[in-house]
């Protein structure tokens, strides 16, 4: 897949990256990217993969914009309230990079529809804000050995996942095996705003560098950000012998 010249001049900053280049450029353009949660994690998440040239994406969501969503929602504004996320991050993405393909669905991530949802992208992203459906995702991709990068908020915190299922490494259920009684997200435990993009473009971050195969140190691994101490760490997950998806084998 060539370069045209306009490609070139417009990505021309990170093709000078000896770690990028030309090559990596082709790379990023090919790549075939699900985004899952067009909220505060998938707007500034598809942002960057887009202004990066990322051309294949999908954006999955069945939620219109509400007013409560602006304070961390970074691509939608007050003409776009009552209109569905997914049309409009398309819309606004479409200013930014017009020759990028999306995608858009308009529906929840079930059971009945992972499979025909999530088969034609090479890397899944998690934005999502229930632990049911992460469940499902994580299920879904290790069985089919996806690569999946994961991202929640919570309050002043942050955590990023990581887990290539091409490789023996645990899942998100070896790290939570069991599910909380109740949600930890946005509408229950209120959330501050820059959290949200900082882990969306963390995100952003190790979804090109898997593109790219670079340095993979995040994977099997959490990363924890807390903005008030101002501290990122990363802490290894451990292989759980009595995860339903026996990652033991």
């Amino acid at each position: 897949m060539a370069l045209n010249l306009k490609e070139f001049k417009r990505f021309e900053k990170q093709i000078i990256l000896k770690k990028v280049g030309i090559s990596g450029q082709k790379k990023i353009k090919r790549a075939k990217v699900l985004i899952i949660g067009m909220g505060g994690l998938g707007c500034p998440l598809l942002t960057y993969l887009a202004s990066s040239g990322v051309n294949n994406i999908g954006i999955v969501d069945h939620d219109k914009i509400e007013l409560g969503n602006l304070n961390r929602q970074i691509l939608f504004n007050t003409s776009d309230l009552g209109k569905y996320k997914v049309n409009q991050a398309k819309v606004k993405i479409k200013k930014i990079y017009n020759q990028i393909k999306i995608k858009t669905l308009k529906i929840r991530i079930t059971e009945k529809n992972i499979k025909t949802i999530l088969k034609e992208y090479d890397i899944i992203c998690d934005g999502t804000d229930n632990f049911d459906t992460r469940l499902l995702i994580n299920d879904y991709c290790k069985k089919n050995k996806k690569i999946l990068i994961s991202a929640a908020i919570s309050k002043f915190d942050g955590h990023l996942f990581k887990f290539n299922f091409k490789k023996k490494i645990p899942c998100f259920r070896c790290f939570m095996p069991q599910q909380p009684f109740q949600e930890m997200n946005c509408d229950v435990e209120g959330i501050f705003p820059p959290v949200a993009g900082i882990l969306g473009s963390l995100q952003a971050n190790e979804v090109l560098k898997t593109i790219l195969d670079l340095k993979d140190d995040l994977n099997g691994y959490i990363l924890i950000f807390d903005s008030l101490k101002m501290n990122i760490r990363k802490s290894k997950i451990q292989i759980n012998p009595n995860c339903k998806n026996i990652c033991k084998n």
